[in-house]
């Protein structure tokens, strides 16, 4: 409770802006791409934000670079879903719930 999670790109200061490609799981800190681009292509830097302890911690960079091949490993369909066995919440609240289509 009390974390929130960002992405930076190439070191930059400014944060990864979510849009209808790139979404940041509040849940789970992931970072999902959806339909990779060349402009994509880079280092990914994870920070985790506390509010409670007032302070952010980031992590090392992940490098996302495109096959040169063009090849893209084929797999079923799949829906990720990571729901609480139970979830609760306050009248008048908001709550979200991610759920995700994988596949090709």
């Amino acid at each position: 409770p009390g974390l929130s999670y960002a992405w930076i790109f190439n070191n930059n200061t400014l944060y990864l802006q979510e849009d209808s490609r790139r979404f940041v799981s509040q849940a789970t800190g992931s970072l999902y791409l959806a339909k990779v681009e060349p402009w994509d292509v880079g280092n990914y830097t994870c920070a985790v934000s506390s509010a409670q302890a007032r302070r952010r911690v980031w992590g090392p960079p992940t490098a996302l670079t495109l096959r040169g091949d063009g090849a893209m490993g084929e797999y079923e369909p799949k829906i990720e879903v990571r729901f609480p066995e139970t979830t609760y919440a306050a009248r008048g609240s908001s709550v979200r719930l991610e759920c995700f289509a994988l596949g090709k």
